[in-house]
């Protein structure tokens, strides 16, 4: 420890401090930005690489701490930029950041790769005056490499754990390592990436608040894709007020990404405006409960019944058993599949020439050659991508588009919040992301409770394309009324 100062860090109220908490103590003196990227890292170094061995960290940034204490001579001269000014952050090992940090997605293919310049995102937080803390370890290639890999699992990084039972819960995936990092307190929230449940899922599955975003609202710009018709970034917090936060300083409109401009109206909102302790009272929520709640044991079950009924005494008309049409239709990743060359290969384009990585084709090669290192579970998918033209001119891309587009809105989720005139519809952890990730609508989960083994469980809200606002004014009530989220208890800590 640097000094005796850190010491009261350890202490757990502080170490789940929430961001305007960290604030106070920086503009009261009683702690430095400098201090909590000490505090972040002596906690890594415990508990995440030995220890409890959350394994969720993949690199550390190596000018953190300057960038720390330049932060903090700029809060004495002239005060904090924003409420992120000095809050060490965490980003998913796919988001680029023109600095000294790699961006694999943990993949070895790409583990010397350095990007040129930061993605939209890292730009946006470092001009909020955060610190970027380091990457932390992904599920390789997002998810879309092979059927059957573990969640949490990277080539270059190994398996992540879930900090409420190691090797025993579940991480969540793909953004394993940003939620199992944010549960453990190794940095104030993170952000992860979603193509379809990969916030929702790592969020749900450890106690954190995570919001996946309408597709448009945060750029994609400098993040290694699967399927830009899917794609985005979200923050991953243990409060839904910290995540409001977050995600008011990454909604904005990004030149270089059209779909951003296409709705004005939340680019640069304070979604902070949106939490409200009432929020729920005259809401009509509808519970997914067809199919959806069939994926749950009967310990998960009876959290999500108790979280049910908390929605209706908190004033929530609550209309059960709503039925989405396409729910049980014939769903295929075709789109992912034709999307994923065409997109992985124009971000391939812009690495250094001397990585020998340009195309899909490049990784799939070299993944042949170091076999035992890069395929313990194999690239099926990767080759079945790569089958495709990369032109997305095939017809049956076209038709698997358009069907995605008809089966998720016009017979999905539109629907029934038409039918029932909703305000948001409830699933259980992320087993109903597939259908809003098609329709590139918006999500937020929160923690509903734990099983009686401590496995966590989250509630998560689904609106309409820009519904953040509601979904954020609904999760916080329900989050304020409850308070369900506790620290898990990691071994060996001092």
């Amino acid at each position: 420890m640097e000094n005796l100062r850190l010491k009261m860090f350890h202490d757990e109220v502080l170490l789940e401090a929430t961001i305007d908490e960290l604030q106070e103590k920086m503009e009261s003196g009683e702690v430095t930005s400098r201090e909590l990227v000490l505090l972040y890292m002596e906690r890594i170094g415990q508990q995440d690489s030995q220890g409890a061995a959350i394994n969720s960290v993949l690199e550390l940034n190596p000018e953190a701490l300057h960038i720390a204490a330049a932060l903090d001579a700029e809060r004495k001269k002239a005060g904090p930029r924003s409420a992120l000014h000095g809050i060490p952050i965490l980003l998913k090992d796919n988001i680029d950041t023109g600095d000294k940090m790699h961006t694999s997605a943990g993949s070895l293919a790409l583990k010397n790769h350095c990007a040129q310049k930061d993605s939209f995102v890292a730009a946006q937080l470092r001009e909020a005056g955060a610190v970027i803390l380091g990457k932390t370890n992904m599920t390789e290639w997002a998810n879309f490499m092979t059927e059957g890999m573990p969640s949490g699992y990277s080539s270059r990084g190994g398996q992540t754990l879930n900090p409420y039972g190691p090797g025993k819960f579940d991480v969540g995936g793909s953004s394993a390592g940003s939620g199992a990092a944010v549960a453990a307190n190794f940095a104030a929230a993170a952000i992860g990436t979603e193509t379809s449940g990969s916030i929702l899922s790592p969020a749900s599955q450890n106690s954190l608040v995570g919001i996946k975003p309408t597709v448009g609202l945060i750029s994609r710009t400098g993040i290694i894709p699967i399927a830009h018709s899917q794609d985005t970034a979200g923050p991953m917090a243990r409060s839904v007020r910290d995540a409001a936060i977050l995600l008011s300083v990454l909604a904005v409109s990004d030149e270089n990404d059209p779909i951003t401009l296409t709705n004005q109206d939340l680019q640069g909102k304070d979604f902070t405006e949106y939490l409200d302790h009432d929020g729920l009272k005259g809401a009509r929520i509808g519970i997914a409960r067809e199919t959806y709640f069939d994926y749950l044991s009967e310990e998960k079950l009876a959290v999500m019944n108790e979280a049910v009924d908390q929605l209706k005494k908190l004033g929530a008309e609550v209309v059960e058993e709503v039925v989405i049409p396409s729910t049980k239709a014939q769903w295929s990743y075709d789109v992912l599949t034709y999307e994923f060359k065409a997109d992985l290969n124009a971000y391939l384009r812009t690495v250094a020439p001397h990585l020998n990585i340009r195309s899909l084709a490049d990784v799939i090669e070299f993944n042949e050659k170091n076999s035992g290192k890069t395929l313990k579970y194999g690239q099926t998918i990767l080759t079945e991508s790569e089958e495709t033209s990369g032109n997305l001119t095939e017809k049956a891309y076209i038709s698997s588009l358009e069907k995605d587009i008809y089966l998720s809105t016009e017979q999905g989720i539109d629907h029934v919040m038409q039918e029932h005139q909703l305000d948001a519809i409830v699933f259980p952890n992320n087993f109903g992301a597939g259908i809003p990730a098609k329709a590139g609508y918006p999500s937020i989960t929160v923690p509903a409770g734990y099983t009686p083994e401590g496995e966590p469980v989250g509630m998560t809200f689904t609106g309409l394309a820009y519904s953040e606002p509601t979904l954020i004014k609904l999760a916080y009530a329900y989050e304020q009324a409850t308070k369900k989220r506790k620290a898990p208890v990691l071994s060996g800590l001092s």
